[in-house]
């Protein structure tokens, strides 16, 4: 592992896979969950989604469900990390967050009584501002270093932990706790159905009967340490983060650019910051969201930058589309597929369609290699990319 990356010291996750590390680690391989209707989003949408049912979460608090769904997460990973809660003002933490929801005041009945009577609660409005991820956990652990919430859509998790890692590795600070939460709502929700890429049937990303996504919630929370400081600390690394890129192409509010140009240039400042070549890359958990247009452009910047042997997946159909929440998720399982040493497989996929170049993993394979590629794909033309690398 190279001395100048930024390591991983703890992890946190929650998501229709699992809750917590053990629970992951052991579902990743088992066959996924099934979506369903919405309960707990309230939609009277017909397209299924993976929701946590199970988890609860009180309404009308600072920062909502996705807030509630940070803090677990956070939990686990300070605790993962040995990092007890009142001693993070004493060191040198930042803190970077993505998300989409707590990005936007998605009230519906506040809007309806503004646009009805001219006013409002101001209580909304209130949970809003003062439960915007990054900034509360910046004052509840009375932090001492940056504090920045990511909205790039899609990518707003991968570009997380990417920043807080340049932070970590310029010196900036020593700790810094980083991820992506969403919560299922109905604003987003109605959002991606208009837009007409939600499924009714379970994901097939890759596949060739893919017809859409299906959306879901949950959070992942790493924290990212110089090696120094862990070493300091006597912790032991579990993986790091050896490189990141990210590219922005501008093409659309919601297409990529057709050639892929803005992620394979994404994926190649990844290799070139980690110092790698595309054959030291054991696998790619890609974007993978089950699309017509996302897979086939990304499966074809895999197939041009790593050839016919490309090892790809995606986890999508195991998790739903957890928007900001996604790349942090992904990012972890990665690094839980490189500690187990074996990836895949791509769930929900059976038949090769003429516009996907090579077929993702249909069964788990043994994996000796020690460094993964997560991909994200964004609105706005956003592209980013993430290199774990595990221990050598």
């Amino acid at each position: 592992m190279a001395q100048s990356s930024p390591v991983i010291t703890g992890i946190g996750c929650i998501s229709c896979v699992g809750d917590g590390c053990n629970d992951t680690s052991a579902s990743l391989f088992r066959q996924p969950v099934l979506p369903a209707p919405s309960i707990y989003a309230g939609s009277t949408l017909d397209f299924p989604v993976f929701e946590l049912t199970g988890f609860k979460s009180e309404k009308d608090q600072p920062g909502g469900r996705t807030l509630a769904l940070l803090r677990h997460a956070l939990d686990q990973a300070l605790l993962q990390a040995a990092l007890p809660p009142q001693e993070l003002a004493s060191l040198r933490v930042g803190v970077c967050i993505g998300t989409t929801i707590a990005c936007q005041l998605n009230n519906i009945p506040f809007y309806a009584e503004l646009r009805a009577s001219g006013t409002a609660p101001a209580k909304p409005l209130i949970n809003f501002i003062s439960g915007s991820p990054a900034e509360w956990i910046r004052r509840e652990y009375a932090l001492n270093g940056p504090a920045l919430a990511v909205s790039n859509a899609c990518s707003s998790g991968t570009d997380a932990i990417g920043m807080a890692s340049l932070w970590v590795r310029s010196g900036l600070c020593d700790i810094a706790i980083a991820g992506g939460a969403d919560e299922l709502n109905k604003v987003p929700m109605a959002g991606f159905h208009a837009l007409g890429v939600c499924s009714k049937s379970p994901c097939r990303p890759f596949d060739s009967s893919r017809d859409g996504l299906n959306l879901g919630e949950g959070s992942g929370v790493v924290i990212i340490e110089s090696a120094e400081s862990a070493g300091r600390r006597g912790i032991s690394p579990l993986f790091s983060v050896a490189g990141y890129g990210t590219a922005a192409d501008g093409f659309h509010i919601t297409k990529p650019r057709p050639d892929g140009s803005g992620l394979e240039q994404a994926v190649n400042c990844a290799m070139k910051t980690a110092g790698i070549q595309a054959s030291d890359i054991a696998f790619v958990n890609a974007h993978g969201t089950g699309t017509g247009g996302n897979d086939s452009l990304e499966a074809s910047v895999l197939f041009r930058i790593f050839g016919s042997s490309v090892k790809y997946l995606s986890t999508k159909r195991m998790t739903g589309h957890t928007l900001g929440a996604a790349g942090a998720l992904e990012f972890i399982f990665s690094g839980m597929m490189l500690s187990e040493g074996r990836a895949g497989p791509s769930h929900g996929f059976e038949n090769l369609p003429d516009d996907i170049p090579v077929a993702p993993l249909t069964s788990p394979i043994t994996i000796n290699g020690r460094f993964a590629l997560s991909t994200s794909l964004a609105f706005g033309g956003c592209n980013s990319a993430l290199i774990v690398e595990r221990p050598g």
